[in-house]
């Protein structure tokens, strides 16, 4: 009989010790779901940052080529200002 309790006890033990692995197990399983699930939506996150991104480095480049016409336009008026202004001071003479 005393047998039989200690074999009981041992039985009851492996049992608990196989729960907790499996409630473990299960925990872990969880994580893993959960973390891919957040590394999912960053990489997501990631490529619509990098949509926006490049967007806005076309619209920067768009800028910048409009910035370079004004400044040659801008140097083409005033050297035309500068010639009238010269023949103006001429005719003035």
């Amino acid at each position: 009989m005393a047998t039989l309790s200690l074999e009981e006890a041992e039985v009851s033990r492996v049992a608990d010790d196989f729960s907790a692995l499996e409630e473990r197990v299960l925990r872990a399983v969880e994580l893993v779901k959960s973390e891919r699930a957040a590394r999912a939506e960053a990489e997501q996150h990631s490529a619509q940052l990098q949509s926006q991104l490049d967007a806005q480095g076309a619209l920067l480049e768009q800028a910048q080529e409009q910035i370079r016409n004004l400044e040659r336009d801008r140097e083409q008026v005033r050297q035309r200002v500068e010639r009238l202004l010269k023949q103006l001071d001429e005719i003035a003479s």
